[in-house]
């Protein structure tokens, strides 16, 4: 098969600083006490994954697996601290609420601000812009600025542009729960037509029957590490089973 995405041993290092100094004296009485200024943290840990071209994964796992990390990884958002991740196709990323936009253009501006950082010219955003309006159905409100607008207008402008583009690859975090009921349906049946046209996609949420219905494998993610990998529904009982209990 061919690989529209591969990671081979990402790992994804960060130092969380403890308390931040505004003043010479307060960075050397830090210093002079000798407290630890920042703790390691490893957001992913020798992480390894193939994903062919036109298949569906999802990425499950409790809030501060990685699960996020691994997805601005793919978008090239963040550089790998060691191992490598390969691209072999054009991504459309939704991996954070208004990522891309600029709040105080307009939606139609940022319309096409989004459509060339996806690589689209301006004649062929001309002809996407009002199927793009349509789906979104935000018509009154696309010479507003989208610093006004609501998180879910956010999303439905967001979701239209990236599916709208008909990039290769869709990164799609948590981002579509946001939505009311009747664009969640909107937004599956286009995720579910990428998918039909060939499109590969990898998608995190938790939402067990989104899962299932729209991944056709996914991986578990725990403390940064992979530690399961199988088909949508075995992914997901070892997940209940691991976490069992858990309050989170």
């Amino acid at each position: 098969m061919s690989i529209a995405l591969k990671l081979d041993n990402v790992s994804v290092h960060f130092r969380l600083h403890y308390e931040s100094s505004s003043t010479l004296k307060e960075a050397l009485l830090i210093r002079l006490k000798n407290k630890p200024r920042y703790r390691e943290l490893w957001a992913l840990k020798n992480v390894s994954l193939d994903i062919a071209k036109g298949e569906s994964v999802g990425i499950v796992g409790r809030n501060g697996s990685g699960k996020s990390t691994l997805l601005k990884i793919l978008a090239g958002v963040y550089t790998p601290s060691s191992g490598t991740c390969r691209v072999d196709g054009t991504i459309a990323p939704l991996i954070e609420l208004g990522a891309g936009f600029n709040g105080e253009l307009t939606g139609r501006e940022n319309v096409y601000l989004n459509g060339a950082i996806l690589g689209r010219s301006r004649s062929d955003m001309d002809a996407r812009y009002e199927s793009i309006v349509a789906f979104s159905e935000l018509r009154d409100f696309m010479d507003v600025p989208v610093k006004n607008y609501s998180s879910g207008m956010y999303a439905r402008l967001g979701f239209a542009i990236a599916t709208d583009v008909e990039a290769d690859i869709l990164v799609i975090d948590e981002i579509l729960g946001v939505g009311d009921e009747v664009f969640q349906r909107r937004c599956a049946a286009r995720i579910a037509e990428h998918i039909a046209r060939g499109g590969t996609m990898v998608f995190v949420s938790h939402d067990a029957e989104a899962v299932t219905k729209l991944c056709t494998r996914a991986i578990v993610l725990r403390d940064g590490e992979k530690v399961f990998e199988g088909p949508s529904e075995a992914a997901l009982a070892h997940y209940r089973a691991t976490y069992a209990g858990d309050a989170t």
